[in-house]
């Protein structure tokens, strides 16, 4: 759910590239990596609709507070699934709330086909963490700085997240999957790298 009517407007692009290194830094530190399932909001990187008409609402609380509170229905827009049609491939008969027409470039079917997506990023760092999982510990490592956390799991898998704009010249190792891009060995900024010793 987006907390834009808290915080204000965020540049999407920045807003983007922070999921990305969340989602790997997420699923390489926490033993259980929970995802709604193929396709879900989160796993496509959707962002809350914002521009829902008052007519089209349907949340309870958006009509018990008028004026005060949107709702949640930004965020329980259907997903879409391909690039066209009534619904977004959602489902017959059209959508119980109304899809937002830039829908069509975040669908499953859109970035499916995009190697970079927020999809393909969920997809190939879920595949790896199922080969990577070991032991349930792992030790922090020093990194010089305070805006990098970096971590290694017992079989040397190693995490390193950079959460400032400076890049960050990452350990030894072979590169398994990277949210940023890496020049010369050094993560660009904001992102995350899995490293294997």
């Amino acid at each position: 759910m987006s907390l834009t009517h808290a915080y204000g407007p965020a540049d999407e692009r920045e807003s983007i590239a922070t999921l990305h290194a969340a989602i790997d830094a997420g699923a390489a530190l926490i033993d259980t990596a929970d995802i709604y399932g193929d396709g879900a909001n989160e796993e496509l990187g959707l962002h809350e609709v914002g521009d829902i008409p008052d007519a089209e609402r349907q949340d309870p609380s958006f009509f018990r507070n008028p004026g005060v509170d949107v709702g949640r229905d930004g965020c329980r827009v259907p997903i879409p699934w391909t690039r066209t049609g009534e619904s977004f491939g959602f489902g017959d008969g059209g959508s119980h709330l109304p899809q937002p027409a830039w829908f069509a470039d975040s669908s499953v079917e859109a970035e499916d086909a995009d190697p970079d997506s927020t999809l393909n990023l969920y997809r190939k760092a879920l595949g790896l963490r199922g080969q990577l999982q070991s032991e349930e510990h792992l030790e922090w490592l020093e990194t010089g700085r305070d805006d990098v956390l970096a971590f290694r799991r017992p079989n040397g898998w190693t995490s390193v997240t950079v959460f400032g704009d400076e890049p960050y010249a990452l350990p030894a190792g072979e590169l398994l999957l990277a949210s940023a891009p890496v020049a010369d060995g050094a993560l660009s900024g904001v992102g995350t790298a899995w490293l294997r010793s």
